[in-house]
């Protein structure tokens, strides 16, 4: 990793830290070909159960970088849309990843701040924290991120912070459903740990393959064909290693192998 990104793993959990505090942690293209590939390291490292997403400073991420974006605006369509392709793909990574994530929101989030909060399927907010979809002031809109954004806060409200780009705090946030709890800044820590705990308690394939059947259910039009696969998950699930352990723990009164 570089200065603009470090990673701490610490047994089964990683913890992703942004590092540009000088500039509140804007993406430049650096920093997403950073983000990609760590969270592609992630993706296939069979002893890693958990990822959490953090940052250095005052602010979580003020979304586009200035400079970096300066530059594109004198760039061709073309380019710009390439560009805009990268962090599409950086985003989807991070929504799809095999692996619980979690979003330690320290500080503000704005623009692909709030896009990083939205792809991790547990978001933790400081008090303090302020957030923004703030495109439209500039003339733009945040459709990169709109797929995450939409599925975490719904159409009505992203309807009206898309329109608006007004700033909003934690407890809207949490309202909204981009965050789900807010807590005290010197209580972030805790919170993030309780949740690693919970986390690490569960069975590792059945936590990891939870957003997967989420997706799943919320594609699905066909109810029929929705009953057959979640009948052949549930009994993939219940004659697998983990399902036999997790029964058999359950039913001998004791904890699970992987409960430590």
């Amino acid at each position: 990793m570089n200065q603009a990104l470090q990673l701490h793993r610490d047994g089964a959990v990683a913890r992703l830290r942004m590092t540009r505090p000088q500039v509140h942690n804007a993406f430049d293209a650096g920093l997403i070909a950073d983000l990609q590939a760590a969270l592609d390291a992630a993706a296939t490292d069979a002893s890693l159960r958990v990822l959490v997403l953090e940052a250095e400073g005052p602010s979580f991420s003020a979304g586009a970088d200035l400079n970096w974006m300066r530059g594109m605006a004198a760039a061709s369509e073309a380019e710009n849309r390439e560009d805009s392709l990268a962090l599409a793909r950086l985003m989807r990574t991070l929504d799809e990843l095999p692996k619980p994530t979690i979003a330690a929101v320290q500080g503000a989030a704005f623009g692909g701040g709030v896009g990083l909060v939205a792809c991790c399927d547990i978001a933790i907010g400081a008090s303090e924290a302020k957030f923004g979809l703030t495109e439209s002031k500039l003339g733009l809109l945040p459709a990169v991120i709109s797929p995450y954004v939409i599925a975490a806060i719904g159409s009505r409200n992203a309807r009206r912070y898309f329109a608006s780009a007004e700033i909003f705090d934690a407890s809207e946030a949490l309202r909204i459903g981009l965050l789900h709890k807010v807590v005290n800044t010197t209580a972030l820590d805790t919170a993030v740990q309780r949740q690693i705990d919970l986390l690490l308690k569960a069975g590792p394939v059945a936590s990891a393959s939870a957003k997967q059947l989420v997706r799943t259910v919320t594609a699905h039009t066909d109810g029929a064909r929705h009953d057959a696969d979640n009948a052949a998950l549930i009994a993939r699930l219940r004659v697998s290693a983990e399902g036999q352990e997790g029964l058999s723990a359950f039913l001998d009164k004791r904890k699970p192998g992987w409960a430590g």
